[in-house]
């Protein structure tokens, strides 16, 4: 048993989960069909999972926890068949493998789980559960062209209610640590000083913090939307964290959606599954970054300025990114839309500092695109984002957050006696300090040793976002084995991080309306907000979550590698 566990550790191609192939580079973001309600209602549900109920005044606030609609008591799934739309797909699996669920998924009757499908499909279509189809041309560019619903987990996935409070107790320390770390500027370009020699992209990304750092510039406003993802070691029992993102952290709408989309099918079968919905906990993410957004604008103090969100010329996930907007609205905050290309061509700086795009002050500064070197074709992005960065406008994030992210300033983070230099509170230190993996730059001989002879039991990981860039398995000793022979400074380039093994267990994963069953694993992702006006912090709190999660062997059953869905939580 223990050969056949270690075989299938081995084929569990990535750490970091992503929803789109290996070697699609863009974030994944989605726009929620909302339902007014003139009465104040109350959820039976929380926001935190240490939270009271809470009212709710509008229907924007209300909608993740909309009263279901029970699709089935309409009588229609008693009239279809095996539908193609929503038929379950049986994967090919391996013996051995190690599974942990609330459910004996292999017990579920087959008719049930035919009239889950449909019941999941039909909600998705109708709150905006949905994506762009990217085999339809205009998709990316033309909102309601095109629409698909977004792959997710038929069932939530079980997790440890212990684990979850840990990962979110963690957030708020977090969001204090990046921002510390942002005022640094010498830490940043001092850790980062290596990687600036081999890796473009960060080197142009350091020019533009050396520059504001040169100008004396003042961020008087900080925003911070981050995220930071997790996994749950199996062998050890340990919440291990895997990234911090502090730019275009997605998903905070459409996670929200699958949350409720797992208690609204609990709600309804939970009974005949032996499940309790409400061991779904809820999810405000997008709520609490709207929040944070406008309370950012409202400090700005110009009622007619904007918030653009910078995005990318073709965004098959944009809806998620709307819902964020229309939330805005409900502060009486209008958003605008560009490119970094747009921006070059439309902007202009004041000599007070003030942003004008088109003609329109640019209060807050949202970026849903601008972390990958895609993202700037010609020195006309990289115009667009020195611009912004030397203007008034709050940047979410500024050129030091972003970089505070980086995975060299993680493994910089974790090094002895590194924490203590930003964060004051032991038992803060002794939280973060658990939940860092074994982080280590390639200049350690001892441990790059070690990762050549098992190289199943590391990753490398490059200075960038948007998942597909890691290097694993024999691929690992190979790369190595290439740097040290080379013996150029191309190793700065890279981290290299300890392997991490969850669990595995049986899920049925939904994409393009087939049900698909396998052997997956997860990732937890905790969003967090962080406001602070000069020295006064305004809002520092968890923020809701997310969950993804992929099957657990590339290439298995026929299902490609990178295969991965929106899930949620069930508390254990």
């Amino acid at each position: 048993m223990r050969k056949k566990l270690k075989w299938v550790k081995m084929g569990v191609r990535y750490s970091s989960l992503s929803l789109c192939s290996p070697t699609h580079q863009n974030h994944q973001s989605f726009r929620l069909a909302t339902f007014t309600c003139d009465t104040k209602q109350k959820s039976i549900f929380s926001f935190y999972p240490t939270d009271k109920d809470r009212i709710f005044n509008t229907h924007y606030r209300r909608v993740s926890f909309f009263p279901i609609t029970q699709f089935s008591i309409c009588g229609l799934h008693s009239r279809i068949g095996n539908l193609k739309c929503g038929r379950v797909k049986e994967m090919e699996t391996r013996q051995g493998i190690a599974t942990k669920e609330a459910l004996d998924l292999q017990s579920v009757d087959q008719d049930l789980v035919q009239k889950m499908v449909y019941d999941a499909l039909v909600w998705s279509s109708l709150h905006g559960l949905v994506v762009g189809d990217r085999s339809v041309q205009r998709s990316g560019k033309v909102p309601g062209v095109g629409l698909v619903h977004a792959p997710f987990a038929l069932l939530p996935v079980s997790f440890p209610e212990s684990h979850f409070r840990e990962a979110c107790e963690l957030a708020p320390i977090f969001n204090e640590l990046v921002d510390r770390v942002s005022l640094d500027g010498k830490f940043l370009q001092e850790s980062l000083s290596r990687t600036k020699k081999v890796d473009p992209f960060t080197s142009r990304l350091l020019d533009i913090h050396s520059k504001m750092l040169e100008l004396n510039k003042k961020e008087d406003i900080r925003l911070g939307l981050h995220r930071s993802d997790y996994m749950l070691d199996e062998q050890t029992k340990s919440l291990l964290q895997i990234e911090v993102n502090t730019i275009s952290s997605s998903f905070s709408g459409l996670s929200c959606l699958v949350s409720e989309l797992h208690r609204s099918l609990l709600i309804h079968y939970g009974e005949r599954l032996g499940l309790d919905s409400k061991k779904v906990p809820g999810n405000s993410a997008v709520i609490q970054f709207a929040e944070a957004m406008a309370k950012a604008w409202t400090e700005y103090n110009n009622a007619r300025a904007l918030v653009l969100v910078v995005v990318q010329s073709e965004e098959h996930n944009m809806y998620d990114q709307h819902w964020l907007s229309s939330l805005n609205n409900t502060h009486n905050v209008t958003t605008i839309r560009k490119t970094l290309a747009e921006i070059d061509a439309e902007g202009e700086l004041l000599p007070d500092g003030t942003l004008l795009v088109g003609g329109q002050v640019i209060a807050v500064v949202y970026f849903r695109a601008g972390y990958a070197p895609t993202d700037y074709p010609s020195e006309s992005e990289w115009r667009a984002r020195l611009l912004m960065e030397q203007s008034s406008a709050v940047k979410c994030p500024s050129i030091s957050y972003h970089l505070a992210g980086t995975k060299k300033i993680q493994q910089e983070l974790a090094k002895p006696n590194v924490l203590e230099r930003f964060l004051d509170n032991k038992e803060d230190i002794a939280k973060v300090r658990k939940c860092f993996a074994g982080l280590w730059s390639l200049d350690d001989s001892e441990n790059v040793s070690k990762a050549i002879e098992n190289p199943e039991l590391y990753v490398m990981k490059p200075q960038r976002e948007g998942g597909g860039n890691n290097i694993y398995g024999e691929d690992v000793k190979e790369t190595l084995l290439r740097l040290k022979k080379d013996g150029t400074d191309e190793d700065a380039a890279y981290i290299l991080m300890q392997r991490i093994f969850p669990s595995v267990s049986l899920t049925f994963l939904m994409r393009d309306g087939i049900c698909h069953k396998d052997h997956a694993i997860s990732e937890l992702g905790i969003y967090g907000a962080y406001l602070r006006i000069k020295e006064k912090v305004i809002m520092n709190e968890q923020s809701g979550y997310l969950m993804r999660t992929k099957v657990a062997s590339s290439n298995e059953g026929g299902v490609a590698a990178g295969f991965a869905v929106l899930d949620s939580l069930y508390l254990t």
